[in-house]
């Protein structure tokens, strides 16, 4: 039997009925590996030799008794997490001979609940890319499109688990990171609320791993099922053992609802700063046929929707001045002499982002108070709705696109070109007021290229969109297997 693509919850139930060894599931993925990964190129960091240990291991732990939640499964990390022994670079040359001596925590927690680490998967130079190509590892191609990106910044997770590469994997959401690869890729992702799972590890390579509390980035997880998701973020969530960890215990309240019927979704496809594909407009309202036909009370408008524009604006104005704040003060100046230069008409979003890039801490505390005026706006709409289903990006998987000036790059929807970070607003409509977030498959593109949707859900009850999500992939089909 094959055994690379079963779910995590399959394998589990198979080691414990003793159909199948952690030994065998780990040597027939590193076969796997070994034989498709160098058109692929998804595990930059292979680990095998420890993962055959970590097998040997799990199999005479399962001997004595014992059943932990990924007890002898096979898993992939994303490269920007510590792993003790592993280089960490984040695709940054001058670090590839860094190697960190511990372990991240959410590292700590896969091995703790007896994942076997394959190894790690590749990453975007300093992950600031929608792709996955760095000069140390090279591209990450899609398993549906070799000719196109698999997404970023964890695009090695997310073609790795396309390619039966492991039944998990963990990775990080900043600008999409975790839900655009899974659009891309045709698997499922779960970007959780802000805060809720420790992120200490998931660091710089050099930089000291603290515990900080990050102001948009999570780390989450990733796999072939909403179900599996469940099961890895149940092992992902909780606070700092340094810090709240050491007061707080966590208890994810359940889903709002069990039955889809039950289930009272809003609707969303259309942007005021970017259009939508037609694919990806297609995917959105396959989705919605579905919660139609299930029961679910839909609904297309609401007047407790906050402002979009307002939101893709204040988004990027927060996630691009928290990503130049460390720049040298030489490229601060020349940044501040271009943005001086811009016309006060100008309100693009090119124009928002430079701007950003040299507020000032009362410019960035005046973002900061009109954020928690739109959390408290989604507050407000999910006491009426239970859910947001709405794209994760106007468009299927792109072709490679390594032109090494981004602000040259461009997005290509329905034949018309738009800056190619604008693509990014959906993303941020859940990591902007730190909402929960789930990528679900929602079909194929007329060429043949997954599309997917994200299930927006209220903050903290990350069982929701978790659930809707499992129950719209009995009602229209989850992961599938790209051709050979």
């Amino acid at each position: 039997m094959d055994w690379n693509f079963q779910t995590a919850e399959e394998l589990s139930a198979a080691l414990r009925a003793g159909e199948v060894t952690s030994v065998e599931l780990t040597d027939e993925a590193i076969a796997r590996i070994e034989r498709d990964d160098k058109e692929i190129n998804a595990i930059c960091v292979p680990d095998f030799d420890r993962a055959r240990a970590a097998a040997r291991g799990a199999d005479e732990a399962r001997a004595r008794g014992e059943d932990r939640p990924l007890l002898g499964i096979p898993v992939t990390v994303k490269e920007s997490y510590n792993i003790a022994g592993l280089p960490t670079t984040w695709g940054m040359p001058q670090h590839r001979d860094y190697v960190p001596a511990e372990d991240a925590v959410q590292v700590s927690r896969l091995k703790a609940a007896g994942a076997v680490v394959l190894g790690k998967t590749n990453v975007p130079l300093g992950l600031q890319d929608i792709q996955s190509f760095n000069e140390i590892y090279g591209t990450t191609n899609n398993p549906w499109d070799h000719g196109r990106t698999s997404g970023g910044s964890s695009g090695g997770s997310a073609a790795a688990l396309a390619c039966g590469f492991g039944a998990l994997s963990i990775g990080s959401d900043l600008a999409g990171s975790l839900r655009t690869p899974a659009h891309f890729c045709g698997i499922y992702a779960h970007k959780p609320t802000l805060g809720l799972a420790a992120n200490r590890g998931m660091v710089q390579p050099a930089a000291p791993a603290l515990p900080v509390d990050l102001d948009l980035a999570v780390v989450g997880p990733m796999a072939r099922t909403a179900r599996d998701l469940a099961l890895l973020l149940d092992v992902m969530a909780g606070p700092d053992p340094l810090t709240h960890g050491m007061a707080h215990h966590l208890r994810l309240p359940p889903a709002r609802h069990e039955r889809l019927r039950d289930f009272r979704v809003l609707i969303l496809d259309d942007h005021p700063l970017i259009p939508t594909g037609p694919a990806v407009r297609a995917g959105v309202n396959r989705v919605a046929d579905a919660l139609v036909d299930g029961g679910a009370h839909v609904e297309r408008h609401s007047p407790l929707l906050p402002d979009l524009a307002e939101a893709g604006t204040l988004y990027s104005q927060l996630l691009v001045s928290g990503s130049v704040a460390r720049f040298p003060l030489e490229s601060y100046e020349q940044l501040r002499t271009r943005a001086a230069g811009l016309s006060s008409d100008d309100q693009s979003l090119d124009a928002a982002r430079l701007r950003a890039m040299v507020f000032s801490h009362r410019d960035w505390l005046q973002a900061v108070n009109l954020r928690e005026l739109h959390r408290h706006g989604w507050r407000q709409l999910f006491a009426e709705f239970d859910a947001v289903v709405c794209p994760i990006t106007p468009t299927p998987a792109f072709p490679h696109d390594h032109n090494p000036n981004p602000l040259e790059r461009r997005i290509d929807i329905a034949g018309v070109e738009y800056p190619y970070f604008d693509q990014l607003v959906w993303a941020g409509l859940a990591t902007m007021p730190g909402l929960p977030a789930t990528a679900i498959p929602a079909g194929r593109s007329p060429d043949g290229l997954p599309v997917g949707v994200q299930v927006i859900g209220p903050m903290f009850e990350d069982r929701t969109p978790l659930r809707l999500a499992e129950l719209l992939e009995r009602k229209i089909g989850g992961f599938q297997a790209p051709p050979k």
